[in-house]
């Protein structure tokens, strides 16, 4: 009983460490991302060369 508690335990261990290095490596780019994608619909906004049918109705 008392190893498959310990399992457990380094089971979510594990799992909160890869998680943790997953959010700590993709977090950058996330963040350049938003940034980016936030600029482009600034620039749309801006120029406003909407040739979308959407914008025609």
């Amino acid at each position: 009983m008392l190893w498959k508690i310990i399992g457990i335990v380094a089971v979510v261990w594990i799992a909160f460490a890869v998680i943790g290095w997953l959010i700590k490596g993709l977090f950058p780019i996330l963040m350049i991302s938003l940034v980016v994608f936030g600029f482009y619909l600034l620039y749309k906004a801006v120029s406003g060369k909407d040739k979308s049918p959407i914008s025609k109705l």
